[in-house]
This record gives C-alpha cells, structure tokens and sequence, in this order.
C-alpha cells in the first residue's frame, strides 16, 4: 500500500529550528519527486519545497529559500524538511506528497499533515 506520513510538527519560537519528516511506504523513494507544502488557516495550499527522482534537484519558494533545506534518504526511504529561522509566517499544517512526473506536475498521495505552529 502506497503511503506517505509526516512528522515532526511542533511548537517553536521565532527564530528557532525544526525538521519535519516524509516517511514513505509502498514504494522506493528515489523513484519519485517528493514535494513539501503548506496549508495556513484561511489560505491557499502553496507549494514549499520539492526534490526530484532523477538528479535529485532541489526547489524552494522565494519565502523559504536559504531558511529550509529539502533532504533525501534513499536507505530511509525518507525525506526531510529542514527549517531554520522559522517565523510566525511559516505557521501552517505541512503536507508531503508524491509527485510520479517531477516537481512540476501532478502529486498522487498525499500525507495527512503535521502542524508547525512559531510562536512566541
């Protein structure tokens, strides 16, 4: 059963750091492009981040570049998110999912979320 779960959400101060994970089960991985996005309260899902199959290139939004840095485990079969400098922008359930055709196309399986709340 194909399958993709989150964790790491939490409750962190501005300005401090945390790193969410994308297990993946049913399938390898390194196979897929893996995708990070968020979801505030009364917004849009937008896309945060993303990492590809074949030469493993990463993608970042313009609010999150040199802040977060998308990772890849092949032996884990895991993919982190790591997010430093966070701010209370950055406030949002997190999703990962799995993208078949690359970064820029559709995603198949979706993860229920981890909330990340930056607060003081």
């Amino acid at each position: 059963q194909v399958r993709v779960a989150e964790s790491g959400g939490g409750l962190v101060q501005p300005g401090g750091s945390l790193r969410l994970s994308c297990a993946a089960s049913g399938f390898t991985l390194n196979y897929y492009a893996i995708g990070w996005f968020r979801q505030a309260p009364g917004k849009e899902r937008e896309g945060v981040s993303c990492i590809s199959s074949s030469d493993g290139s990463t993608y970042y939004a313009d609010s999150v570049k040199g802040r977060f840095t998308i990772s890849r485990d092949n032996a884990k079969n895991t993919v982190y998110l790591q997010m430093n400098s966070l701010k209370p922008e950055d406030t949002a359930v997190y999703y990962c999912a799995r993208g078949p055709f690359g970064c820029d196309n559709e995603y198949d399986y979706w993860g229920q979320g981890t909330q990340v709340t930056v607060s003081s």
